[in-house]
């Protein structure tokens, strides 16, 4: 707990030859102070001590004053942030900031590793893992980056520029060869964590801010309802496979994340108005409420592994894995099941949506309800393959008349 005090008072012993006092800013943090000079004089006899201010409505009085109030509110600024990120606060740290004598040796990596670390101890909270390990891959491309780049382990932050950013981005579509969504997600994260940077105070501003980095509509994949079935009646003589299986038709039925399904137990399973079974919780990376009326394959699944030992053991409604091993377990089932497709966690989450809702005429409002979408906008994406998959249909439909 900290307890921060501020102070701005007149520096009499230091009185300039026509009788002006220096005002100073005294910062005090659990006891321990540090002080400094905000660069402005005044007549000792204009100044109220018990306001901090200079007395009168004259213009050299208001533009006084006026700096004062900047001082205090940047101060108290940079003191809330820094609560928030749960860093050690001082009274010489706060100080440190507000001059700006921390910003000559900050460097990239340092302060980089200083946020991932700050996320790490919000892993559950604040953040999925699946988010925090992307940070740190994008962290291990930045230092990548900076070898083949610059042959350099560290950068400082006053020399990053957009064109770091641009050879950073060329960096990330050539060496890596990612899609340009992939490459627009860390680019995103190196913005986040320089925004960060400015907000304690390491840059006056932002310079990769104007950059474009906008993610480009892609391809929503999804199975067939005929696929969605041979994959929930395929036999499979392997226990880790099966178990696989069903989480994933779970999913299709239900429309969760992965990452909320991994936090799911039977608390989030209740009885609805209409005496069936629902599915509610709140989504973490959206923190919107989703309730979701169970389908009988569905609940089939979840009955299937009420009494599960590994279920019980864990307090969990499924035996669920981590993310990777499900993906990776996941191919082999699809491998099983000869469905070529790249068959994922989030495809049965986009699965749910098109195939089991919306291609069935529940409405869009709903859907966006079953998925927790903050923004309906995100949910049309969905309406748009169905209707591609409309318009195919009709064209194999007019191509029969016409034979016929």
């Amino acid at each position: 707990m900290y307890n921060l005090n501020v102070l701005f008072y007149l520096k009499k012993t230091k009185t300039n030859k026509v009788g002006e006092a220096p005002i100073y800013l005294r910062i005090t943090i659990n006891g321990q102070r540090t002080e400094m000079s905000i660069k402005r004089v005044v007549y000792p006899n204009i100044w109220d001590t018990k306001s901090q201010r200079v007395k009168g409505r004259g213009e050299k009085a208001r533009l006084i004053n006026n700096y004062i109030d900047s001082v205090e509110n940047k101060l108290n600024r940079i003191y809330n942030i820094a609560l928030q990120e749960e860093q050690r606060i001082s009274a010489d740290y706060l100080k440190n900031i507000l001059t700006g004598n921390d910003k000559k040796n900050k460097m990239l990596i340092s302060v980089f590793e200083e946020y991932n670390k700050l996320m790490e101890q919000q892993k559950g909270k604040k953040y999925v893992s699946k988010t925090v390990d992307r940070y740190f891959h994008a962290l291990g491309h930045i230092k990548k980056f900076l070898r083949i780049e610059y042959n350099l382990k560290e950068i400082e932050l006053v020399k990053l520029d957009l064109k770091f950013m641009r050879k950073f981005d060329i960096y990330l579509q050539t060496e890596c060869n990612y899609h340009s969504n992939t490459v627009t997600k860390y680019l995103k994260i190196l913005k986040t964590v320089i925004h960060s940077a400015v907000s304690f105070g390491y840059l006056d501003k932002n310079p990769f801010q104007g950059y474009s980095t906008t993610y480009k509509e892609g391809n929503r994949r999804y199975l067939t309802a005929e696929e969605i079935r041979t994959i929930e009646t395929q036999a499979i003589n392997n226990e880790r496979l099966e178990r696989v299986r069903d989480i994933f038709i779970f999913i299709c039925y239900s429309g969760i994340s992965y990452s909320d399904l991994q936090l799911l137990t039977n608390q989030n399973i209740t009885k609805g108005i209409d005496g069936r079974n629902w599915l509610t919780y709140q989504r973490v990376k959206t923190k919107v409420r989703a309730s979701v009326p169970l389908l009988s394959p569905a609940q089939s699944i979840l009955d299937k592994y009420k009494n599960d030992s590994v279920c019980v053991a864990n307090s969990k409604v499924l035996p669920v894995i981590s993310n990777q091993k499900f993906n990776d377990y996941l191919k082999e089932v699809a491998a099983i099941c000869k469905i070529t497709k790249p068959v994922s966690a989030h495809i049965g989450r986009h699965s749910f949506a098109t195939t089991i809702t919306l291609s069935n005429g529940v409405p869009m409002e709903s859907v966006q309800k079953m998925l927790a979408h903050s923004k309906i906008s995100t949910t049309m994406l969905y309406a748009k393959v169905v209707d591609t998959k409309i318009s195919k249909d009709m064209d194999l439909l007019e191509q029969k008349m016409k034979a016929g």
